[in-house]
């Protein structure tokens, strides 16, 4: 496999950082995750500007977007994928220990492409299984969700909290007990034909995915609600669905032990999203 490192590629047992590097230290660092369908990665300028405006918030500079963009696509077609996984990491760079930015001159830059691993089947047919996980989600206050950190542990500990209860994915509510959002993903439900989602302001990461559907949706006069939801209220939802980059459209089957059917308004909005991926791919 080939790896972009800082400003070339490098096969993957010589792309290394330094043991004094930032991000592995202290996490200090920002990323995206992107896919490539049959060559041509999907909403990559969405991806870029996000990962600017997470820069901006820590005050990071980062290469220029036609960079970053060169860099993708030579990570793809270097190792030749169609179908592929796209990650960009930027951390703030090699330093001096301590945690004060400018100890470190320049960023590391690292773009990781491979070949894109789907899910089976079944879980788009049947969906999968959620937990409510008892570790809240970050305080606006503390670290803005609009960064899009390489510090995950909060994020890890729901994962693990759903892996030791047999769940495929978490739940976390912010620290007023209202939803946020999954470990990696947006979440979404059908309540009396409504399709709601929790807000930005409750503390989520403004999903690229999530806005697509979301847009998708209205576009299809399907009425949507942003806003402050308690647990009761997506345990008496007729459909839940969560979405990020990889999974897009993902059902679900089961939130702790309410069942909920993959119903119409889920498959119809895969349906779109799936046609959308298409006709963005077109010449």
């Amino acid at each position: 496999m080939q790896i972009f490192l800082d400003d070339r590629l490098v096969p993957e047992q010589d792309a290394v950082v330094s043991v004094f590097d930032h991000g592995f230290l202290y996490g200090d660092g920002i990323y995206e995750t992107m896919r490539a369908y049959n060559g041509r990665v999907f909403m990559l300028g969405q991806h870029i500007e996000r990962l600017g405006r997470s820069a901006a918030l820590i005050r990071m500079h980062i290469p220029e977007p036609q960079t970053i963009r060169d860099a993708v696509y030579a990570a793809v077609e270097a190792n030749g994928l169609k179908s592929a996984y796209i990650r960009v990491t930027i951390s703030r760079g090699k330093g001096a220990i301590g945690l004060d930015p400018s100890l470190c001159p320049r960023p590391t830059f690292i773009v990781i492409a491979e070949e894109f691993r789907g899910y089976p089947d079944t879980f788009y047919e049947h969906g999968v299984s959620l937990i409510i996980a008892a570790t809240r989600r970050n305080l606006i206050e503390a670290l803005n969700p609009k960064i899009k950190s390489l510090n995950f542990l909060n994020n890890i500990l729901a994962k693990m909290e759903a892996k030791e209860r047999g769940a495929y994915e978490a739940i976390m509510l912010n620290a007023q007990g209202y939803i946020a959002e999954g470990t990696v993903c947006n979440i979404f439900f059908v309540k009396e034909g409504v399709l709601r989602t929790p807000a930005v302001e409750v503390g989520v990461l403004e999903g690229i995915t999530r806005e697509l559907v979301v847009t998708l949706a209205k576009k299809e006069g399907i009425t949507v609600n942003e806003g402050r939801y308690l647990p009761e209220d997506i345990f008496s939802a007729s459909e839940v669905f969560f979405t990020n980059t990889t999974s897009e459209i993902m059902p679900v089957s089961q939130i702790e032990d309410v069942n909920y059917p993959v119903g119409e308004m889920t498959r119809k909005l895969h349906a779109l999203y799936k046609e959308y991926v298409r006709g963005s791919l077109e010449p």
